[in-house]
């Protein structure tokens, strides 16, 4: 099973919650992490709290604020539809699939694998 809250941030989510700007809480802080001067002397690291639930997402993911706020919000959203919708959540519906097609990948390399080394134990047959 999948932790819930690890399952956000898939792109295609279309059936999110929405979430209005009286429920979230941002604060803007320095970042960690490398980076020297441009993350010790700049508060463009986005913390922002969905009150009702209170769940936080901390983003630094570029230089800018306005596109890490933005990140942020996204994340958060998906979060919080976790959060209140569970396993009808489309971004766990979607992270439950992409599991499933990783295991099946893997099945799929596991199987020419064995075939391949079969296929050699012929060839030694063979040729004794």
């Amino acid at each position: 099973s999948i932790p819930l809250l690890q399952a956000a941030r898939k792109k295609n989510s279309l059936n999110l919650l929405e979430l209005t700007e009286a429920e979230l809480e941002e604060q803007f802080v320095r970042g960690d992490g490398p980076g020297g001067q441009a993350t010790n002397k700049t508060n463009n690291c986005v913390v922002l709290k969905h009150i009702p639930s209170g769940i936080v997402v901390k983003c630094h993911q570029t230089r800018s604020v306005e596109k890490n706020r933005k990140i942020a919000r996204e994340i958060l959203q998906e979060k919080v539809d976790l959060f209140y919708k569970g396993e009808d959540s489309d971004v766990f519906k979607e992270k439950k699939a992409s599991e499933k097609q990783k295991q099946e990948k893997k099945r799929r390399a596991k199987e020419n694998l064995e075939r391949k080394k079969v296929f050699k134990e012929m060839q030694q047959l063979d040729k004794e």
